[in-house]
Parts: structure tokens; sequence; C-alpha cells
């Protein structure tokens, strides 16, 4: 059993915290959010502590039941994080008005355009819908970004299972938005 799935237990009986089970997984989230940022364009800036923190405080005081549970919910709260930001950007494209605030890690370094995340977000809510586990492992690979290890790991896969299932998602992914324009 992992720490994290220790942890968990734990916190369902009341004997752990919230803070402890936040020490246990902050090093592992931040490095993958700045992994995921290392991989971006330049010129957005949301930071990797940001994300973290944002999807920290996103994920409430749900009961999980595993690593894989909470890794999935960590990843459903960057997506809509990735999301939200996206759309804000899109408003203001459009003459929301808005002036620019920059805060200290308070922005995300974004790879695709905003309308293509969007495009992205719905194209994975369609995939839900056909097929929840390759909706879950594409969503830890491409907003959590993850390795194919870790998204194994995160969702009690064989490494070579989890990569049939990534194949299958990306190729879906890339069909409908080669269909959708």
């Amino acid at each position: 059993m992992s720490d994290v799935t220790l942890i968990l237990s734990r916190l369902e009986s009341g004997e752990a915290t919230g803070e402890q089970l936040l020490d246990s997984v902050y090093q592992e989230l931040r490095r993958l959010a700045q992994a995921k940022i290392a991989r971006e364009r330049a010129g957005h800036t949301l930071q990797a502590t940001a994300l973290v923190h944002e999807a920290w405080m996103n994920l409430g005081s749900e009961n999980w039941e595993n690593r894989r549970h909470f890794f999935g919910a960590a990843a459903e709260a960057m997506r809509r994080i990735l999301v939200d930001h996206a759309r804000r950007k899109n408003a203001a494209k459009r003459g929301g008005g808005l002036g620019v605030v920059e805060l200290d890690e308070a922005l995300l370094v974004l790879n695709q355009p905003s309308e293509e995340l969007l495009s992205i977000h719905e194209i994975i809510e369609e995939l839900e819908q056909e097929d929840p586990q390759a909706a879950e492992l594409v969503k830890l690979r491409y907003f959590v970004g993850l390795t194919m290890q870790e998204t194994a790991d995160a969702l009690g896969l064989k490494k070579r299972k989890a990569e049939g299932i990534w194949e299958y998602g990306r190729v879906w992914l890339h069909r409908r938005l080669r269909e959708g324009g």
C-alpha cells in the first residue's frame, strides 16, 4: 500500500489530516505541474505552484478511495482550471474589457491556443461517455502530465495496457479534432 493510500485510509478514520495528505503529495503534484509547464509554449505564464494550489483548493474534502481516485480527482481539477483559464482568455480576446493582472504564480503556461484547449475539453467529455477509462487516462497524461508509467500506476494498470488505451484515446482525440475543423 502506498503512502498516499495509507494516508487516505487514515484520513477517512480521522487518524490523519488533509495537511498530512498535502505534505505527502505536494512535491509529486508540483513536479507533475512543472513537467507539464516545461513542455508548454513560452509566452503564457501560469506557474506550477499556482496550478497545484488551485487544484488542491478545488479538491475539497472528498473521501478518496485510493491513490488512483485521488490523482484522478487532481487531474480533473487541473483540467477544469486550464479550461477556465482558456475561457477567460477567450473572453478577453473577444472584448471582455478585462485588464491583465499579473500575480506571482497565478497564470499557467498553455501549449495550445485557448480555442484548442476548449475543444479538447469538450471532446474529452464525449470520450468520457464512450470510454470512461480512456478519458481518465487522457486527462492524467494530457492535463496532469504524468508519464506513461505514472499513469499506469495511478490507474492500477500494467504499462502495456495503459499504452494501448493511450493510443486509442490519442487517435480518438485527433480524429474528433480533425472532424471539428
